[in-house]
């Protein structure tokens, strides 16, 4: 039996006549998170988790019409029942899990096993078959935990406030922005690019409690940052923004850190692999305990992975589909007023 098929606009289950993830406009899309190259403009109506739905309104627009449900919630459309369970990448990140006849598909959308603090932990579900992503499906990307990795970013903020420095960070502005105003949370002022405010806006009108912070007027007055703390958006690494932060050193917050490190962007002063999608042992976990008998690879080392799988036993093929390699590089921030 198949409950999906990829085509030209998305993944779509023919018997329950909606779409998971698409790109281009469909009457009913089913949305894992609110990365736009998971979530885009255009469907006539979307359906997601509550935690995600105030980001659709604050990246799409608020006139959409979005349903939203709870984790473990089933509705059924059209005889499939349809449930949503953390996927453990950003807020309200979720798996979509298919059952018709008896038959379970689990469409993962983007994922990491590892418990950042801020996001619904990943739930193992089992299923026949399964989609999964691969953006970090190479052996070298292994992650460190959680409260080591933090641990890194708070001495590089002390060493900085030793030197009088002001510490910039550059991270993705959903979910690792607001990884990264945890991690460093009672070190100092911390202040945010608008984009991440407004994000931010969504996270605490579902009841999300993060670090104090302000909006920084990088425009009228980049001297208030001095010797804070600052996170912005990658779109504004190399831009006269950053460049008129008094006393700035940089820092890219990143997987791509763990074998590029801060010679990928050579503006940069440090590279932290702070990572949102699963590492290799991560990807190598979740689709085992799925127990399915299809895996269907997605974005990123497709190839390789998918290769791998099947090498130890697990069937599984590449899809190609148009969701990036990675939400940083994919994502075209909507930045207010940016300067060249």
């Amino acid at each position: 039996m198949k409950l999906i098929t990829f085509t030209k606009k998305g993944i779509y289950c023919p018997q329950g006549k909606f779409y998971i993830d698409p790109w281009r406009p469909v009457d009913l899309a089913v949305i894992t998170h609110g990365h736009a190259d998971h979530a885009r403009w255009g469907m006539k109506k979307y359906l997601c988790h509550h935690y995600t739905k105030p980001i659709l309104y604050q990246r799409i627009g608020v006139d959409i019409e979005c349903q939203s449900v709870e984790y473990g919630e089933t509705i059924t459309l059209n005889g499939v029942k349809l449930s949503m369970h953390p996927a453990g990448h950003i807020i309200g990140s979720a798996q979509i899990r298919l059952e018709y006849k008896g038959y379970v598909t689990v469409i993962s959308g983007d994922y990491k096993v590892q418990e950042d603090g801020l996001s619904t932990p990943f739930e193992l579900v089992k299923c026949n078959e399964f989609v999964t992503e691969s953006t970090f499906g190479l052996p070298i990307y292994n992650w460190l935990e959680v409260p080591e990795l933090n641990k890194k970013l708070q001495s590089w903020v002390l060493k900085n406030q030793e030197n009088s420095k002001t510490s910039v960070f550059i991270g993705y502005s959903l979910g690792k922005a607001q990884r990264i105003m945890k991690a460093v949370e009672g070190l100092g002022k911390i202040y945010v690019h608008n984009s991440i405010g407004r994000l931010n806006e969504a996270f605490e009108s579902v009841g999300i409690t993060l670090p104090d912070y302000k909006i920084a007027d990088f425009k009228e007055n980049p001297k208030e940052v001095q010797h804070g703390i600052v996170i912005v958006p990658p779109a504004l690494l190399d831009s006269n923004i950053i460049k008129k932060i008094p006393d700035a050193a940089t820092a890219i917050c990143s997987g791509w850190m763990q074998v590029r490190g801060a010679r990928r962007w050579r503006s940069a002063d440090a590279g932290f692999a702070m990572s949102d999608h699963a590492d290799w042992k991560g990807l190598l976990q979740a689709v085992k305990a799925t127990e399915a008998e299809i895996v269907h690879v997605t974005h990123g080392q497709t190839e390789i992975f998918s290769k791998y799988l099947n090498e130890i036993g697990i069937k599984s093929d590449v899809v190609e589909t148009l969701f990036g390699e990675d939400e940083e590089e994919s994502e075209k921030e909507t930045i207010e007023n940016p300067e060249p």
